[in-house]
């Protein structure tokens, strides 16, 4: 344990072991969350997905039942280890590590995957991120994210920095602390940063969630 307030994030998730509990399957939000995973194999089915943090598999547990093929990729290997034990189909799956934020990976890919991570994207680093998924899934390639939403006297924030990204704290079982960017747009503010990247674009609020969808400009 240290008494200093840790900011890698990688390291920080790492380290995690409760990703649905904590992160997606808050039990007040659960009919909103059902929506979202209709519309998310609406949305994706027959689709060769480039999934970008994947974490331990909960989303790609559900891409694999109607994408045509997914690469699930993480930062941290041993989060893969993790997201491999839910045994999908390999015919369907794949993994490789990678760094969302300027992910290297091959292959020829349809649309594009986001669970819980836009929110970890800085503000100033936004515009960079998607121009690098166009170079990899191609103009007009579908881009899909799911993220938490603002929770009035819920959602609690620890500092907001000069370009307007907020943190918050958490901590791991053994002490350690950490600084995590976790950004809570408006609608008005999605559509606003993305419209100049994305057409066809269309965000859809639940009180817990919010998903974005669009294709590359």
């Amino acid at each position: 344990m240290t008494n200093a307030v840790l900011t890698d994030m990688a390291a920080y998730y790492a380290q995690r072991d409760n990703f649905d509990e904590e992160d997606v399957e808050n039990p007040d939000g659960m009919d909103g969350l059902d929506e979202i995973m209709e519309m998310l194999r609406t949305q994706l089915t027959g689709q060769r997905v480039l999934e970008l943090a994947c974490g331990d598999g909960y989303w790609t547990d559900e891409l694999a039942e109607y994408a045509d093929y997914v690469l699930a990729t993480d930062i941290n290997p041993n989060l893969l280890e993790m997201a491999k034990t839910r045994e999908l189909p390999e015919d369907v799956v794949e993994f490789a590590v990678a760094d969302a934020l300027n992910p290297q990976v091959e292959g020829e890919f349809t649309a594009c995957f986001a669970g819980f991570w836009w929110s970890h994207v800085k503000r100033q680093d936004q515009a960079d991120v998607i121009a690098r998924l166009r170079n990899i899934i191609g103009k007009d390639g579908l881009l899909v994210l799911v993220d938490n939403a603002w929770i009035e006297g819920e959602t609690a924030i620890a500092r907001t920095d000069a370009e307007g990204n907020t943190y918050q704290i958490h901590s791991l079982p053994n002490g350690d602390r950490y600084e995590i960017v976790k950004n809570y747009p408006a609608d008005s503010a999605l559509r606003k940063r993305m419209a100049p990247l994305l057409k066809e674009l269309r965000v859809h609020r639940h009180s817990h969630y919010w998903m974005l969808t669009g294709r590359l400009r």
